[in-house]
Order: structure tokens, then C-alpha cells, then sequence
């Protein structure tokens, strides 16, 4: 589709000036083209015509993603992405039009953060998330991992031993090194060994998936500089239904990509999107959602600084336990 190209090649190149324009562009593309969104947004009286500015779009509950299919356009896919959950949970499932799309994305969003994957050496812990097919978390890590092109890089799902003697091979070649890995592996991993290893770069991505009493971000944190010897512990924010991540690299304070921003609505007037409030229940743009649903609204009770950065501070009461994003703060 002629369309969906035009938009694709706007998100690769978008900046501050042009974002704006361009998701209003795309809020009108999906509601011509989603049906489920299209009855949403008339559900809720708003008339596209009169929908001028960010915070004036309709923001799509995330549950939809559990039970719907989310397409805007008519193509057909075998791939989705599914959420983690817990036992007896339904998940949501993320069709995937194009899975390079979603993996330029990463990239470029991780590059503008970090610099060229090219020169680190990529270790990831995701034990649960190797165990099932369908992560967005185990795609991204591993395209991550060729990319490094280092023999070295590579998945760990319960091997410590050999997790830490690679780490210290790492500490003596000083090469750039990035563990990611989800909150109770490394918590896990930390329990057994210790090191004192100040340029590693340690990735947490969230999620204790009941594996682990619940901890608040600080005192993850804490346990993690302390058992790799690092001054600060890093923070990947994504899910499922986003194809777009943010980075924290220190303190749990987020920042987006080009291809996000983050809005805070009011817990008791959920159509009111504010992010002059001390704190409210997150709502996301992702531009690169262009072909399913670019307009979300969360479950994360966070905030929202004037310079664009966030922070997760926990969730609404009542909402599903989320595999990717179960710290609170």
C-alpha cells in the first residue's frame, strides 16, 4: 500500500517538528482503516475533523489487544508477537506486518541511545522468555546479538557459571559489554556471584513473573550495582503491543525514542490527557505501530517531565499483572 509506505519512510526520518504532523496523519490513516478503532473513536463521539492536536487523539484501551485482532489495512501475517502474563492469563497478541520493520525500529531506537551495536558484545538472560516462542523481547536481543557479530554474544537461560566466566573474559578484553536480561534473572544471577565490573552495561527490562517476592525499582537497583559493581543499572521499557522501546540509563527515568512519546491522562477522567499532572496512567504514541494501533492506553501509573522523559511508577489497581513490566516504584 502506497499509503502505508509513504507513512513507514516519515518514521524512519522523524524528529520533534515533524512528529506531531505525522501521527495526526497516521490517526487518520488507522481510522479509515481499522475497523475496531473506527468504532471506538465513534463510540466515544470524537470526530476526526475535529482532532487537531496530540492530545485531542483517541488513546485505545490495551486490553483490545486480548481478544482482536489489530489491523489497520487489509495484509495478512503468520507472525505475532504475544505478552508473557501468568498462568491461566489471556495474553495479547501483536500481528506483525513486517518483522524488519520492527527490528529497524529497535535498532535505530537503541543506536540513538547507546551508539552502534556493532561495538558491544550482546548477553542476554531471558529465562520464561526463551521458553516461548512469540517474544518481541527474545526477536529484538537476538537480532541484537547477530548483530554484534562477537562469538561471544549470545542467550543464557539458567547457565551462570558460564554467564560470569564470560563477563570476566569481558572485563579483561575491555570490550564493550550489554547483559539484558529480565528482573529475576539477574536477580537470580546476582545471588550467586559477584564482580566488580564498572563498564558493564547491566539492562534490566522489568518482569518477576511471580518468580520472586516484588521489589520496588530502587531496591532492585541497589542489589545490582552492588553484585556487578556498577555505579548505575539501566532500564529498557517496552511491551508487547508497542513496537517502539524506551531507555533509562539511570534512576528509572525513560527516555523515548523519535518514534514515541508518552502522555499522562487522569485516573478518574480517563479522556483527559494531561501531563501537568503530578502523576496519572500513561497513554502512548507509537508511530511504529503504524499498521496496527499507534494510540494506546496503558495500565502504568507514571509520570511525565516537561522535557519529555517518564518514569513508571507502578500500576492501576485491578489490571493484569504484565510479564514485561512487573517492578513498582
Amino acid at each position: 500500500m502506497d499509503v502505508v509506505k509513504s507513512l513507514c519512510e516519515r518514521i524512519f526520518s522523524v524528529d520533534e517538528a515533524s512528529f506531531a504532523p505525522l501521527a495526526l496523519d497516521i490517526f487518520h490513516f488507522q481510522y479509515a482503516n481499522n475497523a475496531l478503532y473506527k468504532a471506538y473513536v465513534n463510540g466515544l463521539g470524537r470526530k476526526p475533523a475535529e482532532v487537531r492536536r496530540l492530545e485531542q487523539i483517541p488513546f485505545l484501551p490495551i486490553e483490545f489487544f486480548k481478544g482482536h485482532t489489530i489491523k489497520s489495512g487489509n495484509w495478512n501475517s503468520e507472525l505475532f508477537f504475544e505478552s508473557s502474563g501468568t498462568t491461566g492469563q489471556i495474553t495479547s497478541k501483536h500481528w506483525v506486518a513486517d518483522k524488519s520493520f520492527y527490528l529497524k525500529i529497535a535498532r535505530q531506537i537503541f543506536e540513538q541511545a547507546y551508539g552502534s551495536i556493532k561495538d558491544f558484545t550482546v548477553l542476554a538472560l531471558l529465562p520464561s522468555y526463551l521458553e516461548r516462542a512469540n517474544s518481541s523481547l527474545v526477536a529484538m536481543a537476538d537480532d541484537f546479538i547477530q548483530l554484534s557479530n562477537d562469538p561471544r554474544s549470545g542467550f543464557y537461560l539458567n547457565e551462570h557459571q558460564a554467564l560470569y566466566d564470560t563477563l570476566m573474559a569481558q572485563k579483561a578484553a575491555g570490550k564493550k559489554t550489554l547483559l539484558i536480561g529480565v528482573t529475576f534473572g539477574l536477580l537470580d544471577f546476582a545471588e550467586e556471584h559477584q564482580m566488580d565490573f564498572p563498564e558493564l552495561i547491566v539492562m534490566e527490562t522489568g518482569g518477576m513473573k511471580g518468580r520472586r517476592e516484588e521489589l520496588v525499582r530502587e531496591e532492585v537497583h541497589t542489589i545490582l550495582r552492588k553484585s556487578f559493581g556498577v555505579s548505575h543499572v539501566h532500564s529498557e521499557y517496552g511491551m508487547t503491543e508497542l513496537f517502539s522501546q524506551a531507555y533509562a540509563k539511570a534512576d528509572g527515568l525513560f527516555e523515548c525514542g523519535k518514534t514515541m512519546k508518552v502522555f499522562t491522562r487522569d485516573i478518574n477522567d480517563p479522556l483527559t490527557v494531561n501531563n501537568n499532572l503530578r502523576s496519572g496512567v500513561l497513554n502512548i504514541i507509537d508511530l511504529a505501530n503504524v499498521q496496527t494501533c499507534s494510540f494506546i492506553e496503558t495500565k502504568d501509573v507514571g509520570k511525565v517531565h516537561s522535557d519529555g522523559k517518564f518514569e513508571v511508577l507502578g500500576r492501576m489497581d485491578n489490571s493484569d499483572v504484565r510479564g514485561c513490566n512487573l517492578m513498582v516504584s
